[in-house]
């Protein structure tokens, strides 16, 4: 996973609110996907800095944090 501060080296995002995101605007996570498959995610509260993963490795870590005790 590579994180992101510049947002001009990103291409044009369409990004979308997750649906678990807080209805007050705040704490919200956005998603976005590339064309190639690239996922970027940022949050509300720091728009500017992005994660930027695969799809894979997005799985495996969702898969981690779902299955730890």
């Amino acid at each position: 996973m590579t994180t992101h501060s510049a947002p001009a080296k990103l291409p044009e995002l369409t990004w979308q609110k997750s649906t678990f995101s807080d209805g007050a605007g705040a704490n919200c996570v956005y998603v976005a996907t590339t064309a190639t498959g690239t996922i970027h995610l940022r949050e509300s509260d720091t728009p500017e800095t992005t994660l930027t993963t695969t799809p894979r490795a997005l799985s495996a870590l969702i898969r981690t944090l779902t299955t730890a005790t």
